[in-house]
């Protein structure tokens, strides 16, 4: 299984994501292996890679998603790492899909901010599908889709359908009430979401706890997780035991 480590990016550090409140997220401090400054998100990045067994990196850029402002040097250092980086920061349209492969990453593209799974063809056409990931946002369960967009509220399993018909090779089940809360997944939904996109590398994150919840992700058919608090606190160990 593949283990993805998270880093939430806001005013160019780092932040501790819980539940989705953004406006609450505090500075991350590492609780496990080295001693590291709040907030280094260069120096979490290493952390994942050469400290905990991180070989990929999920960043969410907050201040591009919530407010439009990318935080394109801290990406360019990040990518600088050496480890493969989905990037998510609001990308909506073809060029800024563009933007993000310039910058080295690959393309993360969240439902909240998505207008139409039209936009998302185009994007997957602009640089190539196989490094577009749909992130499935949803909030206690259900999709959060963009007010006044063209995609309909509708369950989870058709929109996840429709992002793979488009075009995305990578579907992400995020459901951020679950960030950071050290809850579980709901394991059923990403079941179904594995049914109706048979074809696609399938991962899932938000409130990922231990080894236990990889082995029953890799029994609801999922490729990988995205994890962050259950590293950092020590809680989960790469490689992880499959007999837990």
């Amino acid at each position: 299984m593949r283990i993805v480590g998270v880093i939430d990016l806001m005013g160019g550090q780092a932040v501790h994501a819980r539940g989705g409140a953004r406006e609450r997220y505090e500075a991350t401090v590492k609780r496990v292996g080295s001693p590291m400054t709040p907030g280094d998100a260069v120096g979490l990045a290493r952390s994942f890679r050469f400290e905990l067994g991180v070989d990929e990196l999920y960043v969410a850029d907050l201040d591009a998603i919530m407010h439009g402002r990318t935080q394109d040097a801290v990406i360019v250092k990040l990518t600088g790492t050496g480890a493969p980086l989905w990037l998510d920061a609001g990308i909506s349209r073809a060029a800024q899909a563009r933007r993000a492969r310039d910058l080295g990453a690959r393309v993360v593209v969240g439902l909240e901010t998505l207008p139409s799974f039209d936009a998302l063809g185009e994007i997957c056409r602009a640089v190539d599908g196989e490094r577009v990931a749909f992130s499935l946002d949803l909030r206690d369960g259900q999709p959060l889709v963009r007010h006044g967009g063209a995609i309909a509220a509708e369950s989870a399993t058709v929109i996840a359908a429709r992002a793979a018909g488009a075009g995305a090779h990578t579907i992400i089940v995020l459901d951020l009430a679950r960030v950071g809360s050290g809850s579980g997944l709901d394991f059923d939904l990403i079941a179904r979401v594995r049914d109706a996109a048979p074809d696609v590398a399938l991962m899932a994150g938000g409130g990922v706890r231990d080894a236990s919840d990889l082995i029953r992700l890799s029994a609801a058919g999922c490729d990988g997780a995205l994890v962050a608090s259950a590293l950092l606190s020590g809680r989960l160990k790469l490689p992880f035991d499959k007999r837990t």
